[in-house]
């Protein structure tokens, strides 16, 4: 049974950088695509960036120059890198996969909090 586990949260000030990891275990190589999302207290669930085992990303406008998705099949690893990060970006950062083609994503982490604070 494929399981996720993110790492790399914390607290940073606004402007500053953060690498969020999601270790896919036992393989990457059983996933077709992963993907990143938050939630903020009160607020929705949001899709921030999305890879395929191909490489393609997808990113909502939202984030789009500030979020990069990355993988890692060596590490079976991926990655979010965040930049300039704002107060308004402070969540719990969750990662997300599926193994098929289509569909939702039906593999869940647990979540990492990620606090941009001054």
């Amino acid at each position: 049974q494929v399981q996720l586990v993110e790492s790399g949260g914390g607290l940073v000030q606004p402007g500053e950088s953060l690498r969020l990891s999601c270790v896919v275990s036992p393989s990457i190589r059983s996933i077709y695509a992963t993907a990143w999302f938050r939630q903020a207290p009160g607020k929705q669930r949001e899709s921030l960036a999305l890879i395929s085992r191909h490489n393609n990303t997808f990113y909502p406008d939202s984030v789009k120059g500030r979020f990069t998705i990355s993988l890692d099949n060596a590490k079976n690893t991926v990655y979010l890198q965040m930049n300039d990060l704002k107060p308004e970006d402070t969540a719990v950062y969750y990662c997300a996969a599926r193994e098929s083609i289509t569909g939702t994503m039906n593999i869940w982490g647990q979540g990492t909090q990620v606090t941009v604070s001054s």
